[in-house]
């Protein structure tokens, strides 16, 4: 299986049918040290969870890393990283963070855990649970 991950984005600035409608975008705005550590380590191919902030609080789509990282043309630090993301599929049921943390099985998923993480690595067992409540 490949690497998976939770991106968020707040659907004020850009939302997953913004995501849809442009069929690729370069995610970035990325400052938090632990979360650019873990963006750091995505890898083209790899899958991941687009996950709205904000009033919804839910897991919207899915979509994949269409780039290993790079740096982000954008900013003045180079440890600033980016990576480009094309949308798979809308997700048929928002799973929203309150059913998220209410899964026992989810108890130590990072996002219950580190709400203000935007960007959170996904094991196999989380995936799984994630996409079946989400239905994809």
């Amino acid at each position: 299986m490949k690497n998976c991950w939770l991106l968020k984005t707040d659907p004020e600035d850009y939302t997953y049918s913004d995501l849809e409608r442009e069929g690729k975008a370069v995610w970035d705005g990325v400052s938090n040290n632990l979360a650019l550590q873990n963006l750091r380590k995505i890898k083209k191919g790899d899958m991941l969870l687009i996950y709205h902030t904000g009033a919804e609080k839910s897991i919207v789509g899915v979509a994949e890393a269409a780039s290993d990282p790079y740096t982000d043309p954008k900013a003045t630090d180079p440890k600033h990283v980016v990576i480009d993301v094309t949308p798979l599929r809308r997700a048929k049921r928002l799973t929203t963070l309150e059913e998220i943390k209410q899964t026992t099985a989810l108890s130590s998923f990072q996002l219950a855990r580190l709400p203000r993480l935007s960007v959170v690595p996904v094991n196999e067992q989380e995936w799984s649970i994630l996409a079946k409540m989400a239905g994809l």
